[in-house]
């Protein structure tokens, strides 16, 4: 199939590259062309899509997320963060099933397609139900376990890692990953790190989110999360943290020692007080940091837009220092940070031979204009309602307002919700 989107404002997010007029062609799920208006020559359009001088840009990652746990929006809030697992998250996770997984997933993904987010790092339990789900939707999913104490194996996740990362399109694939040091035994994080030897391949997992955490791991260990998982090798290969609130100096240098990629969630470390992550002196070390909304039970919205200002919003405050971390950097921890840090070297930027993954956003809104600096217009003033068309391996999912999905958003909605009061009573 080839698809022409013409009379747009491109941003590749390459290095160094601007804001410039232009067309993009797709064939497939891959891009054949970016640059300035010519004659297709030869080519026949199986669709052509007029950009009205809109932007268009690579997708947002959301480089961490639990998407099933859509049924748990606003049902356990403004509690800490120990009592929010134990008393209300776990025992609901308990019930969950197959089939209700599938549709909690579902309703994430619509809602990722109105944030402009086209693909979202997923760790959560049915891996195959969300697979379906993505398979379905035509959403693109990287999955990584989430394995601890109370569940999974290392055994599990090696066959997850092998059948996952089987798809030659790359809609679907698999990361290694297990949920955090203080839900998991030494013995089986052992286990992990012997499967990512094996397999020379990076680790991903919750880590130090909040400082009981940090002081609990420093007290059986003598260590840091960071230091103690190090210690065991899980991170020889690299790996993906989510969170990193609470770090030390001596985390950072493993950090930059090991190619490790930070994932950070403002919205959802502020609800539950979890802390607010050192993202500037990252920067300034040099650490990558990817943007994740975390799950719609902790943050409750799954809105890139809201990520960006806050990442960037709480570190001038905390910093007192308004030129911490500018409105550029955070468009790249969102794109092309996010890509890398899920392993989709494909889905960075809008380039030549690199997956069909992008976003026209409506620069025809009032907080658009005037269009004095686009970049800083996106981090800034942006919301979801510029998001005009979400497009994933060259396929339309959604477009003004309308989803073009294998099923009625009606239907996602009513069963949603019909499985949730099941489930929650």
């Amino acid at each position: 199939m080839n698809t022409r989107i013409y009379n747009v404002n491109i941003l590749t997010m390459e290095d160094g590259a601007s804001m410039f007029p232009g067309e993009v062609w797709v064939k497939d799920d891959t891009i054949s062309y970016v640059g300035p208006a010519r004659d297709n020559g030869d080519v026949v359009w199986d669709k052509e899509i007029d950009g009205q001088e809109n932007l268009l840009m690579p997708g947002f990652k959301n480089a961490h997320t639990h998407s099933g746990m859509t049924f748990l929006r606003s049902y356990a809030d403004d509690m800490k963060l120990d009592e929010w697992l134990n008393k209300q998250i776990f025992p609901n996770e308990a019930k969950l099933d197959g089939e209700s997984l599938y549709w909690f997933t579902k309703l994430a993904i619509m809602e990722y397609l109105t944030s402009g987010i086209t693909a979202a790092y997923d760790m959560y339990f049915y891996m195959d139900d969300g697979m379906r789900a993505a398979k379905d939707t035509g959403f693109r999913y990287v999955f990584c376990d989430s394995i601890n104490n109370f569940g999974g194996t290392v055994e599990g996740v090696e066959r997850d890692y092998l059948r996952l990362n089987q798809d030659k399109s790359r809609q679907i694939s698999h990361r290694i990953g297990f949920h955090a040091e203080y839900t998991t035994s030494r013995e089986l994080m052992e286990g992990i790190a012997a499967l990512a030897d094996k397999y020379k391949a990076p680790v991903s997992v919750h880590c130090s989110e909040t400082r009981k955490e940090v002081e609990g791991c420093r007290a059986h260990s003598g260590m840091s999360p960071v230091a103690y998982m190090d210690s065991l090798g899980l991170f020889n290969h690299g790996g993906t943290l989510f969170h990193c609130v609470h770090m030390d100096e001596t985390d950072y240098e493993i950090l930059k020692k090991r190619g490790i990629y930070v994932v950070t969630n403002p919205a959802s470390n502020l609800k539950l007080a979890s802390g607010i992550a050192p993202i500037e002196h990252f920067l300034q070390e040099r650490i990558p940091v990817a943007i994740g909304t975390d799950g719609p039970a902790s943050n409750n919205c799954l809105d890139m837009f809201r990520e960006m200002f806050l990442v960037t919003g709480l570190q001038k405050a905390v910093c007192d220092n308004p030129e911490a971390v500018p409105a550029m950097e955070v468009l790249k921890m969102a794109t092309v940070h996010g890509a890398y840090a899920m392993g989709l070297t494909e889905c960075d930027t809008l380039s030549e031979g690199k997956k069909a993954d992008m976003i026209l956003i409506d620069l025809k809104q009032p907080n658009m204009q005037p269009i004095q600096n686009t970049e800083k217009n996106l981090v800034y003033s942006g919301s979801k309602q510029n998001v005009k068309m979400t497009m994933i391996a060259g396929n339309v999912l959604y477009q003004d307002g309308v989803f073009y999905l294998d099923c009625p958003a009606e239907e996602v909605y009513a069963k949603a919700n019909l499985l949730a009061r099941k489930i929650l009573g």
